[in-house]
């Protein structure tokens, strides 16, 4: 009678496991999926997606990074396309659909190679070699320019507005973003630093898209706290304050026992001497605007409202670093420590009225390190649209300043690259050329996106600028309004070479370590512990 063997358990009950190629063929599939949801919102002719969330908020975007958040991805595999994103997004601030599409298309033409029998590693290694040599050919293609090139900047800022919801007022736009990224450059040691987080973008309904400003100071969304209060102040010399113009509590737990009215008289007499004291401080330092990170009580409201003292309250800590950064002032948090020379400056300091709510001007600062973009819109949809376009072109212009080198859009980068990419494939032997030879495919997905989106023969148009290529016009690109072939540089379609790089390095990273998984071990979901029922009076657990 033959022994029958027991069979081995080593993962616990519930739990999933699939290897080998169909392992591969999952993750390649669920990220090939992500890179088509987001496919068809490359370019000027891109759609844009809806996105409602569980609570019924809706979402019109064609910002890559804004909905593979939105949209609650389960594949682990999937799950790393999305980082894909935010990486592109806090790197550069735009490119993140390019970056995404391209994973996805490395992954498919290495899906490909994989039936044929060719290893994941020597894939890998293949697709290492040509992230490289790619990083190396976009360099040597790229052109320089510096911020005294404005037309340069604003068409880089105008391409990556182009096919967002601020589309037809880009012209504009355009030129406040260029000024406001100019505007904030620091110099320390011969380095350009540029902090976009010193552009504040502040949105209010009403009016038309064309209707924006740049307020070179801040604009905060606030009031002053009291109506006797002047509503405007020239020539400001601007406190700014971290600390409560309020009676603190007592940290102790302390009880004040009083047995005669006048006891209570004294004990509020006092209290108001004491908030009294603190703005007679603030009117000692020659201060006529304050601004106070904490709150301002009722009664030095009023008194600061008799010295004609211009005062907001609950300004955010980011807001309060504006300002510092705008006034030249000091944040102080210490009233006895005041002095002149710690106020900022400001020419004005006026609350206006924006479509029936009150907002606070700072403007006609000596040397604003910190600026305001206040878009105007029709609805909140639109303009939380035109923000995340605002704020991809911003990202752009920024990166462009920050290396300095700049390349056509339009796809010409991309057509040029690959055919570098073929080239250099060539003078490898072994199976790395295939992979080289996919990675260069895979790269022409961008101006073949460009083309399907706009309507176009992919197949013709491609063949036409590939042959301008061979025929030395490196920046020939995709007309796709016109379906021609043109000139992008002439036709001022430039992005910053930053976008490329960075979505060629994410995208070669993510999909060689997708390539190397060969085994997915899921954990059994935790059941949860169950719950004894609930007595309903003398009813006991009815219901269950």
């Amino acid at each position: 009678m033959a022994q029958q063997i027991q069979p081995i358990f080593i993962l616990p009950e519930g739990a999933q496991r699939t290897s080998g190629k169909t392992a591969q063929k999952n993750n390649i599939e669920a990220a090939i999926q992500v890179a088509d949801t987001v496919r068809t919102t490359l370019g000027p002719k891109g759609m844009d997606k809806m996105l409602v969330d569980t609570l019924g908020d809706v979402t019109v975007t064609n910002d890559g990074v804004t909905i593979l958040n939105e949209i609650e991805i389960e594949h682990p595999a999937a799950k790393m396309m999305v980082e894909i994103a935010k990486t592109q997004e806090e790197e550069v601030g735009d490119g993140t659909t390019t970056a995404v599409v391209l994973a996805g298309e490395l992954l498919k033409k290495a899906g490909e190679l994989l039936d044929q029998k060719i290893h994941p590693t020597v894939l890998s290694k293949g697709y290492r070699i040509a992230a490289e040599k790619a990083q190396e050919i976009l360099k040597g293609m790229a052109e320089k320019i510096s911020e005294k090139d404005k037309d340069v900047l604003k068409s880089i800022a105008m391409t990556a507005m182009t096919g967002k919801g601020a589309e037809h007022a880009k012209d504009k736009l355009a030129s406040l973003l260029v000024d406001a990224v100019v505007g904030i450059i620091d110099e320390v040691d011969g380095k350009k630093i540029i902090n976009t987080e010193n552009i504040k973008i502040e949105k209010k309904v009403g009016g038309g898209i064309e209707d924006s400003e740049l307020i070179k100071g801040i604009v905060l969304d606030k009031e002053r706290v009291h109506s006797s209060m002047p509503k405007m102040v020239k020539d400001a010399k601007v406190l700014l304050l971290d600390t409560a113009v309020e009676i603190k509590n007592t940290e102790t737990d302390a009880k004040i026992q009083i047995t005669d009215p006048s006891q209570l008289q004294g004990f509020i007499e006092m209290e108001e001497k004491m908030l009294k004291e603190m703005v007679d401080k603030i009117k000692a330092t020659g201060a006529n605007v304050l601004f106070c990170q904490k709150g301002i009580d009722d009664t030095a409201q009023h008194y600061l409202a008799k010295y004609g003292i211009f005062a907001v309250r609950r300004v955010t800590k980011s807001d309060m670093e504006k300002l510092a950064r705008a006034t030249g002032g000091k944040i102080i948090s210490n009233l006895d420590d005041v002095s002149e020379k710690d106020l900022g400056y400001a020419g004005l300091v006026e609350e206006r009225k924006i479509s029936d709510e009150s907002m606070v001007f700072i403007t006609e600062c000596k040397n604003p390190k910190s600026m305001t973009i206040l878009i105007r819109g029709g609805t909140d949809h639109v303009i939380d649209e035109i923000k995340r376009a605002m704020e991809d072109a911003i990202g752009d212009v920024a990166a462009a300043l920050k290396s300095g080198l700049v390349v056509g859009g339009a796809g010409s980068v991309e057509i040029e690259l690959a055919n570098e990419l073929r080239k250099f494939a060539n003078t490898l032997s072994g199976r790395e050329q295939l992979a080289v030879q996919a990675f260069a495919d895979s790269v022409e997905v961008i101006p073949r996106t460009l083309a399907e989106n706009a309507g176009l023969d992919p197949i013709d148009i491609l063949a036409k600028t590939k042959s301008e290529h061979e025929h030395g016009k490196k920046w020939a690109g995709i007309d796709v309004f016109e379906g021609k072939v043109v000139d992008a540089w002439k036709e001022g379609i430039i992005e910053p070479l930053k976008i490329k790089t960075q979505a060629i390095q994410s995208a070669s990273e993510v999909a060689i370590m997708i390539l190397r998984i060969d085994d997915v071990i899921a954990s059994a979901p935790k059941s949860q512990p169950s719950m004894p029922p609930q007595g309903m009076g003398g009813m006991g657990g009815m219901g269950y």
